[in-house]
């Protein structure tokens, strides 16, 4: 039987493309959110996997799914969640939606249009933040409509800077067949050293819906009641902002599209105090709001 540890790929939190539990996180949140992420990146390690078969990956990810809900062998990784998940009296269900997320991967490797798309981050990228939230408490009526939005579009932004490599090493195809179609471009000019001009079109087609779910979230850190957890969502929101902007001008096929470090820090620490000083300002505004 294959060990689930065995699989790994060597990527921790620190090598994401946005903040995972940063120094923003108060400590006492710390521990539920990184055995979420080591959970995660398990499962995405195994859908990953270069060498194993597309069952094998499915019978891991299964495995790993009932581990997490105490019904089959032992694995660590889902341990470790669900003593959290028991302990602070979260939903695990976020955590299975991931794993919905992964077996989708080996098995659905195009997309047919943007819903297709966003039923997908439905399941990949929505449930991380939601379980962030609740991990904070936050109240799931006011904040989940821009989390998801937000966490959208930070999945599609990984999709369009990754579109090159997720070809050429999975197969897998998130240019939706609907915008490659609209601007004449071919599922193959994927491969090329940079991106021909049709699928240059419909990945800034992409990008333009993308910066929709950014306008769409904008709110998010000021919906919160915890001011870390603020901050952390207006540090993303920042860098978010940033890579679309330059998703908008860069070739993702032949240009680096993350910023360097330099740059992801400054952008970060300016969303964060943004989200920050608003949250300071909130009293004056109420103020000369009032009725004198």
């Amino acid at each position: 039987m294959i060990d689930i540890a065995d699989t790994g790929s060597g990527k921790t939190h620190r090598d994401e493309n946005f903040p995972v539990a940063s120094v923003l996180i108060a400590p006492q949140h710390r521990a539920p959110i990184m055995a979420f992420y080591d959970f995660v990146r398990a499962a995405d390690d195994i859908s990953d996997h270069p060498t194993l078969k597309a069952q094998q990956k499915l019978d891991l990810l299964e495995r790993l799914d009932q581990a997490l809900m105490d019904r089959g062998p032992q694995e660590p990784v889902a341990q470790k969640l669900r003593e959290q998940c028991r302990a602070r009296k979260l939903d695990p269900q976020h955590a299975r939606d991931l794993i919905t997320a992964f077996m989708r991967d080996v098995t659905y490797l195009r997309y047919r249009d943007w819903d297709d798309l966003i039923y997908y981050c439905r399941y990949s990228a929505m449930p991380v933040g939601r379980f962030v939230c609740d991990v904070h408490g936050e109240n799931p009526e006011k904040v989940w409509p821009a989390n998801d939005a937000l966490c959208a579009a930070l999945q599609v932004i990984n999709h369009l800077q990754d579109c090159a490599k997720d070809y050429r090493d999975l197969d897998r195809v998130y240019v939706t067949a609907e915008a490659l179609d609209a601007h004449g471009a071919a599922v193959e000019m994927l491969a090329a050293p940079r991106a021909p001009a049709p699928l240059l079109a419909a990945i800034r087609d992409l990008n333009g819906r993308t910066k929709t779910l950014l306008d769409q979230s904008r709110a998010f850190a000021d919906l919160l009641d915890d001011t870390r957890l603020a901050m952390e969502v207006g540090a993303i929101q920042a860098l978010a902002e940033k890579l679309v902007a330059r998703l908008d001008v860069a070739d993702p096929l032949g240009d680096k599209v993350h910023a360097g470090k330099l740059g992801f820090a400054a952008a970060a620490t300016q969303g964060a105090l943004g989200a920050l000083t608003r949250r300071a300002l909130r009293p004056l505004r109420n103020l000369a709001g009032s009725p004198q």
